[in-house]
């Protein structure tokens, strides 16, 4: 059998609430869609931190933060470890990643495994980037997202005939300071878009952590995310759906542009004739709020930022226009394109193949609960607290216990732990803590119980109260 081409897509920040096929309200995305027509929607699909750099790591290695050692954004990659890119190229693939890597410059992070990589430093820029062309630098004119699938395309007509590939397209939008580009500037101009109905979420119930945060809705959109002063007069609330209005056109409007460009490379395949041999995956590194909570980033372990979008299609194995609410994580990534491709896996991988998930037969051992931290404590300007939880089909549990243990990027202040557990049938939304509530004090102790076996499963160490901290 044919090894199958991998064409893998990864937007940055890019909630599954704005993609058509996930019923956004506010946009249409249809060249994304194609693939959920094509191919299987995952409606489960969860990171393991929501954060850029750590959940790109997860996916490269199949490994946990813990274990691959990118647990903050200045922790980068040592690119020693295996990745399933690297693994690929051992087997006769050629690999290739455009666009953002985000885990460090360097002999030990540049990318690894590839045979080309054309990366932005750091988070890069929307116009006339910058790229580190296998090391060496050069501005390249244009818009980011164009200029990130001309380079994809550039490089598919190196790749000898028949030779399988692996193509990884990773693209800035709709990362801040959501920059559209021209031919998209004006999307939306007419269009007034209803905020979520948790937008004036107060917070109340809640663990302290989630309260104090920043990014919120009446605060903390900067200049630099509005591009215009805020008119005058307006009362709290109005001022706080203005900013509203500005921050989610920007965003869309960079959507629209990643969607114009994934139709460019389906279009390719098509006309490759590659389309039934090749694997195609449209993601993002986690969730967004999109104004839900009153929140403008991710970080948290609520659904909106803990949701991924994971959209997939290949035509010989894939049932066109299907969906599956199997609970999967971005660290089963590694181990499904391997499987795909004959590979054997790395053992130190933890994830696992999603290869019967996708085509509709879902192993019957498949897990029922997912493993969850956020090790950024404090990080500003954000003010998200360190927590770490589990979620399984029904319920939610998180610990917040805002600690920043001395890793970069973190505050070195500290707060009393925390706890919330969810009801997600009851209070899909997540706005109730029951933590507390003595109705569920039979899932408050069979659910802390599962936290500490999944914790031993994957290897993390839980968190010890320091001395003198109460």
């Amino acid at each position: 059998m044919t090894r199958p081409n991998i064409l893998f897509v990864m937007s940055d920040d890019h909630a599954a609430h704005a993609i058509g096929a996930y019923g956004s309200v506010v946009n249409a995305t249809p060249q994304i869609d194609r693939i959920a027509a094509g191919g299987v929607r995952v409606d489960n699909a969860f990171c393991t931190n929501a954060l850029c750099a750590p959940s790109r790591a997860a996916i490269l290695t199949g490994t946990y933060n813990h274990v691959n050692g990118v647990t903050t954004l200045p922790t980068d990659l040592d690119n020693s470890q295996p990745t399933f890119v690297s693994a690929l190229h051992d087997a006769g693939y050629a690999t290739a990643i455009v666009g953002k890597w985000h885990l460090g410059h360097g002999p030990r992070h540049d990318p690894r495994g590839f045979d080309s990589w054309t990366v932005l430093p750091d988070q890069g820029e929307y116009h006339d980037p910058t790229f580190l062309d296998n090391g060496v630098e050069r501005v390249i004119r244009g818009y980011v997202t164009d200029v990130t699938t001309d380079l994809a395309l550039d490089w598919l007509d190196t790749v000898p005939a028949g030779q399988p590939f692996c193509l990884m397209v990773h693209h800035k939008a709709p990362h801040r300071p959501w920059e559209p580009d021209a031919a998209h500037a004006h999307l939306y101009d007419d269009v007034d878009i209803p905020v979520p109905d948790t937008f004036f979420d107060d917070y109340a119930g809640r663990a302290e952590a989630a309260r104090t945060a920043t990014m919120r809705v009446s605060r903390d959109l900067t200049a630099t995310d509005l591009k215009q002063p805020v008119p005058a007069g307006l009362s709290a609330a109005d001022e706080a759906r203005w900013k509203y209005q500005r921050y989610l056109k920007d965003y869309l409007r960079c959507v629209a542009s990643v969607d114009d460009n994934v139709g460019r490379l389906l279009d390719e395949l098509d006309a490759r004739g590659l389309t039934d041999d090749t694997i195609v995956v449209y993601t993002s590194d986690q969730g967004f709020f999109l104004g839900d909570h009153g929140w403008y980033d991710k970080r948290f372990m609520y659904e909106e930022s803990l949701r991924m979008p994971l959209l997939v299609r290949y035509p010989r194995e894939i049932a066109p226009g299907t969906a599956t609410g199997t609970m999967v994580s971005n660290v089963d990534f590694a181990q499904t394109f391997l499987d795909y491709a004959g590979v054997p896996a790395p053992d130190r991988m933890q994830g696992r193949s999603l290869r019967g998930v996708l085509a509709g037969d879902t192993p019957p051992d498949w897990r029922e609960v997912h493993y969850y931290r956020y090790w950024e404590h404090g990080s500003r300007p954000h003010h998200v607290r360190a927590h770490y939880g589990i979620r399984t089909p029904r319920y939610k549990l998180i610990f917040y216990y805002s600690d920043g243990l001395g890793l970069p990027g973190t505050s070195d202040e500290r707060f009393a732990p925390e706890w919330e557990l969810f009801d997600l049938t009851t209070d899909p939304r997540e706005l109730h803590s029951v933590y507390d509530d003595p109705a569920y004090a039979g899932v408050r102790v069979e659910l802390t119980e599962l936290l500490a076996t999944v914790q031993r499963e994957v290897g993390d160490d839980p968190w010890q109260e320091p001395d003198g901290v109460g």
